[in-house]
C-alpha cells in the first residue's frame, strides 16, 4: 500500500501544502495530464533538447533486458530473506537469444552512453540536485536519439544502479564479498528495518511498473507500420505529439526512484521523507494516466491498421480470382491462412494435420458453413463422398472436399470449440484445423462474393483455382458424384438429359420404390401432417386400387424439415399398417432438400416456371409442402404422373363409383387425371415458402397452377412445431 494512502485526508491536505511549488503543480495537474499550461510550456523546452541524427536501432531487446533486471531485483522486500540459491531456482532464465546476434553489437555501441547516463543519475541524486534540472540534463545527453531510444537508454542506466543495489541485498547473507560491500553501503542496517521501508519499496516498484508500461507503449507506437498508418490519422498524431512530455515525466520518475535508493545508501533507514514518498505515489498516478491515454490512442491505431489490412487483403482476394494460375496453391493459401510452419488441414480419416499441398492441381469442393450445419447434411454428403471413393472413376478420384467453417472470431468460446471439434471429428474429408486460420477478409469475401448466408454452400475450384461453380451443393444432392466436375456447364448438360419422373424424385433414397417401378406397380407418394386426412386417404386409395385391380405401392414422404409431428405420424402409420414409410427422418429430409436443390439449381441457371416445364413441376411440389393440408402423386412408369392437394385428391378417390367405368375406355391414370382436372376450381390459394439463404430469391414468382404473379411476403421461422 502506498504511504500517502495510509494517511487521513486532512493530514494529506496539510502535507500537500508543505510541498514545494513544483510538487503541488504535479499533484494538481494530474487531471489535465497533457493539456495544462505548465506541460505545454515544458513541452517546448523538452522539444528544444531533441536533435536526432537519424540513427535507428531496435530497442526491444534492450527493454526486455531492463525489464528482466527490474523483475529479478526486488519482487517484494520479503524475498530478501530467501537464500540466494533458492532465489536462483525460482527465477526463470532469460532467453539466451536476447544476447545473440545484432543485439550484442547494439549493446556495445550503447554501453558508453548507458554508463554515462547512469553516472549522471547517481551523481545528481547523491548531491540532492533539482529533479527537473537532472531530467533536462539527461535529455540533452540523449539529444541525438529518437524518443523511444532516449527512454529505454535512461531505463537501462537506472536498471544498472538499481540492479546493483538489490544484487547486494540478495547476496550479502551468502557471499562474503557481497557482505563486505553491503556493510560499506549500510545495507544490513537498512534491511533490518525492512518493515518500515516496505511502503517505500512498494512505491518504487509501482512507479517502475508504470515506467515500463509507458516504455512498451511508446516502442509499440514507434513500430507501427507506416504503410498502414501515418500522422494524418488523428490518434497517431495525438500520440506522437504527447510522447515528448511523456518521456520527460518518465525520466523524471527514474530520477525520483534513483534518489530514493541513493538516499538509503547514503543516509540509512533514518532517511525517511514523507514528501518524497508522496512524490513517488503522485508520479505513479501521473504516469498511469499518461499510459492510459497513449494506450487508448494505440488501440485506435491498431484498429485503423486492422481495417486497412482487412481492406487490402479483400482487394487482393478479388484480384487473385481474376488472375490466371498454373495451379490452385496460391488461391487456397489465400483462403486458408497457411504459414510455412503450419499444417492447416486435418485429414478426415486419420485426423492427421497435413499440408495444403495435398490439394495441388485437384478439383477442390469448399464446403462452407457455420457450426449450425445439419447432421443430415453431413450424413448424406458423407455417403456420396464415400461411395465415390469406394467406386472411383478416373475423374471422381480427382476431387476433394474441404470444410471451411465461417465464423465471427469475436464470439468464439469454449462451447463453440467443443461443437467445432465434434463436427470435425465426424467428417471424413479434409477440414481446416481451426477457424482462426480463416482471415476476416476471407469471411467478408465468402459472404459478399459467394453469397454465403446461413445455409451451407459448396464452391467448386478447378485445378487452377478458378471458380467452376458458385454452389454445387444442389448438384451434389441431385446427382451425387455423377455431377463431376461440378461445373455450371455440367449442370446444364445434366438438366438437358432429365425429365420430370419418379426416378428424379426418389433415386438413391428408397430401393423398395425403385423395385416397385421395375415390377410395373402404380406408385403413390403422399405427404403432409394432417393424420385424419392421411388415414382417410390411404384407406380410400387402397380400396380404389383393389376395386380397379391395379397393384399399388404407397409411401409416406412427410414434410420438409421433419420434426416430432412427422415422427408421430409414422408411428401411427406403422401401427395401423396404412402404407410404406421412411422411418429414418434423414430420408424424408433428403427427399425434400433434393426438391429444394432442384429449384435452386434451376433458379441459378435462370429458369422459371414460365420457360421451364421441370421448374413448374418443382414449384408445385414446393407449394404442396408449404400448404397446411396433405397432397399426393400417382404415377406409373416415367411418363404418367398426376398430382393434387389432399382435399381434392381424397374427394376424387371417394367419388370412384362415378368414374370407374371410364377406366375401361381411357385407362386408370388418364381417367384419374381428368377427374382431378374437373375438380380444380378457378378460385384457389397457393402458398410457397422459399428459404431465403444460400441463393438469390427472384423478385417475381409465377403460380405453378394459374400462371399469375404470386404476392410476396417475408416469413421468419426457427421451428415449425
Amino acid at each position: 500500500m502506498e504511504m500517502a494512502k495510509q494517511l487521513p485526508a486532512s493530514m494529506q491536505m496539510e502535507m500537500a501544502k508543505q510541498l514545494p511549488a513544483s510538487m503541488q503543480k504535479l499533484i494538481k495537474g494530474d487531471k489535465l495530464i497533457f493539456s495544462s499550461a505548465d506541460d505545454n510550456a515544458m513541452t517546448k523546452q523538452i522539444q528544444g533538447t531533441h536533435s536526432p541524427d537519424g540513427r535507428e536501432f531496435d530497442v526491444k531487446p534492450l527493454l526486455h533486458l531492463v525489464e528482466d533486471i527490474f523483475n529479478r531485483a526486488a519482487p517484494t522486500i520479503d524475498a530478501i530473506a530467501l537464500p540466494a540459491t533458492q532465489q536462483a531456482r525460482t527465477a526463470d532464465s532469460l532467453d539466451e537469444k536476447t544476447y545473440q546476434g545484432s543485439f550484442i553489437a547494439i549493446l556495445e555501441s550503447l554501453a558508453f552512453v548507458i554508463d554515462r547516463v547512469a553516472t549522471e543519475i547517481a551523481y545528481k541524486c547523491t548531491g540532492g540536485g533539482d529533479a527537473h534540472a537532472t531530467t533536462m540534463s539527461i535529455l540533452n545527453m540523449l539529444s541525438n536519439y529518437s524518443w523511444d531510444a532516449k527512454l529505454v537508454i535512461a531505463l537501462a542506466a537506472f536498471s544498472m544502479n538499481y540492479g546493483e543495489f538489490w544484487l547486494l541485498a540478495q547476496s550479502y547473507t551468502s557471499n562474503q564479498l557481497a557482505k563486505s560491500v553491503a556493510i560499506l553501503k549500510q545495507l544490513p542496517d537498512i534491511l533490518e528495518h525492512s518493515s518500515m521501508l516496505k511502503p517505500r519499496f512498494d512505491a518504487v516498484k509501482n512507479l517502475i511498473k508504470a515506467m515500463i508500461d509507458i516504455a512498451k507503449c511508446i516502442v509499440e507506437l514507434k513500430e507501427l507500420p507506416p504503410q498502414y498508418i501515418s500522422l494524418d490519422i488523428t490518434a497517431m498524431s495525438t500520440a506522437m505529439a504527447h510522447i515528448p512530455i511523456t518521456v520527460y515525466w518518465t525520466i523524471r520518475s527514474i530520477v525520483a526512484c534513483a534518489s530514493q535508493i541513493t538516499g538509503l545508501i547514503g543516509l540509512g533507514h533514518e532517511y525517511i521523507s514523507t514528501t518524497e514518498a508522496w512524490e513517488l505515489s503522485s508520479l505513479a498516478h501521473k504516469l498511469s494516466n499518461m499510459h492510459s491515454h497513449l494506450a487508448t490512442q494505440l488501440g485506435i491505431c491498431y484498429k485503423h491498421i486492422d481495417e486497412k489490412k482487412h481492406l487490402e487483403s479483400y482487394q487482393n482476394l478479388l484480384h487473385l480470382f481474376e488472375m490466371a494460375h498454373i495451379d490452385n496453391m496460391r488461391v487456397l493459401k489465400a483462403l486458408i491462412s497457411a504459414k510455412d510452419d503450419q499444417l492447416p488441414l486435418i485429414e478426415g480419416t486419420t485426423k492427421r494435420r497435413v499440408n495444403i499441398d495435398v490439394l495441388r492441381r485437384k478439383n477442390v469442393l469448399l464446403l462452407i458453413s457455420d457450426l449450425d450445419i445439419l447432421q443430415e447434411e453431413i450424413a448424406i454428403l458423407e455417403q456420396i463422398y464415400n461411395e465415390s471413393r469406394l467406386h472411383p472413376t478416373k475423374h471422381e478420384s480427382q476431387y476433394e472436399i474441404v470444410w471451411l467453417p465461417i465464423l465471427e472470431p469475436t464470439v468464439w468460446n469454449e462451447n463453440m470449440q467443443k461443437k467445432f471439434e465434434s463436427l470435425q471429428t465426424g467428417m471424413t474429408w479434409y477440414s481446416v484445423y481451426h477457424p482462426s486460420l480463416i482471415d476476416r477478409a476471407v469471411i467478408k469475401f465468402v459472404k459478399q462474393e459467394w453469397h454465403f448466408g446461413k445455409k451451407p454452400i459448396l464452391v467448386v475450384l478447378d485445378p487452377q483455382g478458378r471458380v467452376a461453380c458458385p454452389n454445387a451443393l444442389h448438384m451434389m444432392w441431385i446427382w451425387g458424384s455423377l455431377a463431376f466436375p461440378f461445373t455450371t456447364t455440367r449442370e446444364e448438360a445434366l438438366w438437358r438429359e432429365e425429365s420430370w419422373r419418379l426416378e428424379l424424385l426418389v433415386d438413391g433414397i428408397d430401393p423398395i420404390v425403385m423395385n416397385w417401378m421395375s415390377e410395373g406397380r402404380y406408385i403413390c407418394l403422399y405427404g403432409g401432417e394432417d393424420m385424419d386426412w392421411i388415414r382417410k386417404f390411404t384407406n380410400t386409395a387402397r380400396a380404389v386400387a383393389q376395386a380397379s385391380g391395379i397393384p399399388l405401392g404407397m409411401v409416406y414422404v412427410g414434410k420438409s424439415n421433419p420434426k416430432e409431428r412427422i415422427r408421430k405420424n409414422i408411428a401411427t402409420i406403422i401401427v395401423e399398417k396404412l402404407s410404406h414409410y421412411w422411418q429414418d427422418l434423414t430420408s424424408i429430409w433428403y427427399f425434400w432438400v433434393r426438391i429444394e436443390s432442384m429449384w435452386r439449381s434451376k433458379n441459378q441457371l435462370g429458369k422459371t416456371a414460365e420457360n421451364d416445364s421441370i421448374m413448374k413441376e418443382i414449384m408445385q411440389m414446393l407449394s404442396f409442402d408449404s400448404s397446411q393440408g396433405g397432397w399426393a402423386i400417382f404415377t406409373r412408369g416415367s411418363d404418367e404422373m398426376v398430382k393434387a392437394k389432399g382435399v381434392p385428391f381424397l374427394t376424387c378417390l371417394s367419388n370412384y363409383s362415378n368414374w370407374k367405368d371410364q377406366i375401361q375406355v381411357k385407362g386408370f391414370m388418364p381417367t384419374l387425371s381428368d377427374e382431378l382436372k374437373n375438380l380444380h376450381t378457378e378460385h384457389h390459394c397457393n402458398r410457397l415458402v422459399l428459404p431465403g439463404a444460400a441463393g438469390l430469391i427472384p423478385e417475381r414468382i409465377i403460380c405453378s397452377e394459374c400462371g399469375r404473379t404470386m404476392e410476396r411476403f417475408i416469413m421468419y421461422q426457427c421451428c415449425d412445431e
